[in-house]
């Protein structure tokens, strides 16, 4: 990977200090610092182009059309997507998730039928899920997963019935780091005409994504969990499915021709992003994936991945922590508890060491149910942390039980 010092200095806010600290940012599952050529980008797009896309043919117009498609195409590269008229922007994972919900959910979801998820996921792929199967008076069926942190994949045949309709599963889990199976999930799931959704916001950013190798029907994810703004985010569709399904939204951006008679939708993928999006999120879309090509996927994940198993080796060394999950296919994400002491109180004193991390249920109760905890500590890296923020990192627990125990 490139000069590690290099690629911090992209990020101006890591130069900042925190309570007299220097940032040690460790909540990067909760969202990822931009570099300075996304923040740029921002800048550059309301500077210099602002205007809508797919509407107007004057100069400002087709320039902001030509960046926004453009990052289709990346984006269909850097998940290796067959087409791009698979990939549709929407506002985040959640977004994402809740479309094809309320798309493919309400045409080919009918009473008694079932769906499939796993213990471990954010309650982004959970409640859509649910409610759907609510409404639809349709059953919603649970893999659960082992105290390390690996799901029972030989639940699953169990679970498989003439019923199920789709499977939704996280790649990455969100509070135990587990890099789940879902390659040979969803064989599993396509020997039985199953479709499956995969929830990648833990994934992208950690390790190379390949949807035509992985075969999965839908892949979404979130882009300011990839160094890119808020307010963007990608649903990769098989187009068998997006032109199966209905319009999610209705309005301008996302018709062919209207009359008080009758109204006709625009091809795929247009039919589903109704209204303005957010054009500059978009675009720094673009401008994150460019910079992880540029240090490169691998790379990334190689570093991360040494900086995951440092950290938990150093942790392991503590008394009194327990760390949840131990699967040996893992991302950059540690949840733990300190014996004693509220994970609440632990993360306030770290903060005021300027060390970031996370505290709570992590949008994931179902998983601090399985463990019989209120919540967690969370520490997720990215590939601008360093074995110094790791060893700060940890001389900043073994203060917080010195305090409170």
């Amino acid at each position: 990977m490139r000069d590690i010092n290099k690629i911090r200095a992209d990020f101006t806010i890591l130069k900042q200090k925190i309570h007299g600290h220097r940032l040690v940012y460790l909540d990067n599952s909760a969202t990822t610092q931009k570099p300075q050529e996304v923040i740029n980008s921002v800048v550059e797009y309301y500077s210099k182009m602002n205007s809508n896309v797919h509407r107007g043919v004057h100069y400002l117009g087709e320039q902001t059309s030509h960046a926004y498609e453009s990052v289709r195409e990346q984006v269909k590269d850097f998940i290796k997507a067959k087409k791009t008229k698979e990939i549709i922007f929407t506002s985040g994972t959640t977004a994402s998730i809740n479309l094809v919900a309320q798309s493919f959910g309400n045409k080919f979801i009918k009473k008694n039928d079932t769906i499939i998820i796993s213990e471990m996921e954010h309650h982004s792929n959970i409640v859509p899920w649910q409610t759907l199967c609510q409404n639809k008076q349709a059953t919603l069926k649970i893999i659960p997963f082992t105290e390390d942190g690996t799901l029972k994949i030989g639940a699953l045949h169990n679970l498989i019935s003439d019923t199920t309709k789709l499977i939704a599963l996280t790649h990455v889990s969100n509070v135990l780091g587990t890099i789940n199976p879902i390659k040979k999930i969803i064989q599993i799931a396509h020997n039985k005409d199953i479709p499956v959704l995969i929830d990648g916001a833990q994934a992208v950013q950690h390790i190379p994504i390949n949807v035509q190798d992985l075969d999965c029907d839908f892949f979404v994810f979130s882009g300011h969990k990839l160094f890119a703004e808020t307010g963007v985010g990608i649903l990769y569709a098989k187009e068998k499915w997006l032109e199966a399904m209905p319009p999610y939204q209705y309005g301008g951006g996302m018709i062919s021709k209207v009359s008080f008679e009758k109204t006709t939708y625009a091809d795929v993928p247009y039919k589903f992003e109704a209204g303005t999006s957010n054009i500059a999120a978009v675009i720094s879309l673009g401008k994150a994936i460019q910079y992880i090509k540029n240090i490169g996927s691998e790379a990334i994940a190689k570093h991360e991945n040494e900086l995951t198993h440092y950290a938990l080796d150093q942790l392991k060394t503590i008394e009194g922590l327990t760390i949840y999950g131990h699967a040996s296919e893992r991302c950059g994400i540690i949840s733990f508890n300190l014996e004693n002491i509220h994970h609440y109180d632990a993360v306030k004193i770290l903060d005021s060491m300027g060390i970031a991390v996370r505290s709570g249920t992590h949008c994931a109760e179902p998983v601090m149910k399985h463990y019989g905890i209120t919540g967690s500590l969370r520490a997720s890296m990215a590939l601008y942390n360093t074995k110094e923020d790791i060893d700060r990192f940890i001389e900043g627990i073994k203060q917080v039980q010195e305090m409170l125990q």
